[in-house]
């Protein structure tokens, strides 16, 4: 079916008295969320208990994914009639009703697939369960009683069933808790059993782990700190006052560190999986002001909310035909996994939770407030991911620099096939947990991406065979993060033996300098590349010489990288052009130095690394080895820093 073209202009005016930064405000949320709900119509089943979108059908299949439409547009259509007290307009209430009709109906042509053991219909069942729950005063309590009683017996689905071990306890959590509210069968034990399972992945510092291992990444926004307050929201009086306050606290100590992951024009850091959610990333912001666990002020919250949904507004999303499509900006399958169906992206709809609060709530009546990374140059260590975060308000650009996480599962585990070529990222497949450039980079940032296709080069070193196979990172084995340092070590594998490369990096404003100690046999060569920088209008600039390169696109961010030590200072850099690689453009660039003789045992490198406006400035710093083994870092400002031959810094652990 082919969608009429739906505008994007037509959005309120910009605010600026209320809302100085972005000019965004309540009325300009309610706008984009008709307008998704709007762009969704023509791929309505007749009942409208599916949403059949274009696109790649998830591993489920396209019954799972027509669920999938429906359940994840009906958290946003729910969050529209509550935050509206119903006035939203009536044929959206009838549209999901309807849909519930058609779609528990075990012998309707619309009919739902089941829930089934570590079936994706678990998922969906949870937002149903949320979204009859937040508006439960317009369309449940006036849904007949047949209706009801197949919309809980299609969700008693989950009673008994077996979840996937990590973020989908807390879908039998939800489910189970709305089923326990409407007087339906529902097991108590497994309520507090996906409870419990969560505090086995609490590490610190408001920060989960989705599943065992060291798995960090959004999931902690849009699920593992979302799920449990709207599971409290559920519960009400049911939900032990402890735990609800243990929830809130953490969330209000995650929210600390969150504010720290947006650039300055909204865009959101780019790490980790299901990045095709977007701006989803903004859900905790809101949910931490609906349960009163934020430290933030109402105006920030509106304006890194406002920030990230404009970002992606004004580069396209919604696209012309008023769909998210499985991608980033444009359509890009390297940012999605095999479980992404068309309208997985509605998880998005999530950033809405929002318009939950009343129109004359502050976060929607006070005026916006800078974010962190408007006002001042930052540095924050997060020890439990393994991360640093490092801002420039000059550029407005946030840098995560990757020393703790690589969601592969705990030691010891299996050895990791390598896939099929057919199966590589650049043609939409999964790469393999060993190489997946969402997680084993140095750095990711809001204003780049990591390339996609071919073996990594981008914020990746390797060693490199005479047949052009490069090692991978694999597994990351963190040494500490404090201050403005990090630690990791990590094998590297080549022509069957293993050598370890330890790093430690040191942040100061933009730049990023890498300490490795590189073990490796003699002849090797040696490859370490700076960022991977994108663009879609035309190849990104480029520029090399004696023990540096650099890239540039059309608005003057460059990504540059300079041999400090241990480096040939006389070859040349080089910068690797890319098509289709980069969900932040078409054309991407990735400058890098080679060590083309390895001089075997282990062999000190320092690399400056920068993601910045000034690529020929980033050549007046540098670096020397002491007698005693210490790197003296001297950053192109002008600052020292000494790295000694103990590599983790204090606060280390392996």
């Amino acid at each position: 079916m082919t969608a009429p073209h739906v505008s994007l202009t037509g959005l309120p005016p910009l605010d600026r008295t209320r809302s100085p930064v972005t000019g965004w405000t309540r009325a300009h949320w309610e706008a984009t969320a008709d307008r998704l709900l709007e762009g969704l119509l023509p791929y309505a089943s007749p009942g409208f208990a599916q949403y059949r979108l274009p696109g790649r059908a998830s591993h489920s299949g396209p019954w799972s994914d027509g669920l999938e439409g429906y359940a994840r547009s009906f958290l946003l259509a729910a969050f529209r009639i509550a935050g509206s007290r119903g006035r939203v307009g009536p044929e959206l209430i009838e549209r999901y009703a309807a849909g519930l009709a058609a779609g528990t109906d075990p012998y309707g042509a619309e009919r739902w697939p089941p829930i089934t053991d570590r079936a994706q219909p678990m998922v969906e069942a949870a937002s149903l369960a949320i979204a009859l729950h937040e508006s439960r005063p317009w369309l449940w309590d006036h849904l007949d009683d047949g209706v009801r009683g197949r919309v809980a017996d299609w969700l008693g689905g989950f009673v008994g069933a077996r979840a996937n071990d990590s973020n989908w306890r807390l879908f039998q959590v939800i489910t189970e808790e709305f089923l326990a509210s409407v007087g339906a069968p529902h097991h108590r034990a497994e309520i507090d059993a996906g409870l419990a399972r969560l505090e086995d992945w609490y590490r610190g510092g408001g920060w989960y782990t989705d599943g065992d291992g060291r798995k960090f990444d959004y999931y902690n926004a849009w699920a593992l700190h979302l799920y449990p307050v709207l599971w409290a929201r559920i519960a009400g009086p049911r939900a032990d006052a402890a735990q609800v306050e243990r929830y809130r606290a953490r969330l209000r100590e995650f929210l600390t560190a969150h504010q720290h992951f947006f650039g300055s024009d909204g865009a959101p850091v780019h790490q980790g999986r299901s990045l095709t959610y977007r701006f989803a990333a903004t859900a905790p912001l809101w949910v931490g002001a609906l349960a009163d666990a934020t430290p933030l002020p109402p105006g920030r919250t509106r304006r890194l909310a406002s920030g990230a949904l404009r970002h992606f507004a004004d580069h396209g999303v919604p696209d012309e035909h008023g769909l998210l499509s499985l991608g980033w900006y444009r359509p890009f399958l390297p940012v999605t996994q095999r479980y992404s169906g068309p309208a997985s992206p509605y998880w998005a709809s999530k950033a809405f939770l929002g318009l939950l609060l009343p129109a004359g709530h502050p976060v929607w009546t006070a005026p916006e407030e800078p974010g962190p990374v408007d006002t001042a140059d930052t540095c924050l260590a997060l020890p439990a991911p393994g991360w640093l975060l490092h801002s420039t308000a000059a550029d407005g650009i946030v840098r995560l620099v990757n020393h703790g996480t690589d969601r592969l599962p705990p030691p010891p585990s299996p050895k990791l096939p390598t896939p099929p070529r057919g199966d590589s990222p650049a043609r939409g497949g999964a790469p393999t947990p060993e190489d997946n450039p969402h997680y084993t980079r140095f750095a990711y940032a809001s204003a780049a991406a990591p390339d996609t296709a071919g073996e990594a080069i981008d914020n990746h070193i390797a060693l490199v065979a005479t047949d052009g196979t490069a090692s991978r990172r694999g597994r990351i084995h963190p040494l500490g993060v404090t201050g403005h340092r990090a630690a990791s070590w990590h094998i590297a594998s080549l022509a069957g033996e293993e050598h370890r490369i330890e790093t430690v990096s040191v942040v100061r404003g933009p730049w990023e300098v890498r300490v490795h100690r590189v073990g490796g046999p003699y002849g090797a060569v040696v490859r370490e590349g700076g960022w991977a920088l994108a663009d879609d209008t035309r190849p990104p600039e480029a520029a090399t010489g004696p023990g540096w390169a650099w890239a540039r696109r059309t608005d003057g961010l460059a990504s540059t990288v300079v041999a400090l030590h241990g480096w040939d200072t006389e070859a040349e850099g080089t910068v690797s052009q890319a098509q289709e690689a980069n969900a932040y453009g078409t054309y991407s660039a990735t400058p890098s130095l080679l060590l083309p003789v390895h001089p075997g045992g282990v062999h000190v490198l320092v690399t400056l690394v920068v993601l910045g406006a000034d690529p020929e400035g980033a050549r007046r710093a540098s670096a020397r080895v002491t007698a005693e083994g210490a790197v003296l870092i001297r950053f192109p400002d002008g600052a020292e820093e000494e790295v000694p031959q103990a590599a983790p810094p204090a606060g280390g652990n392996d």
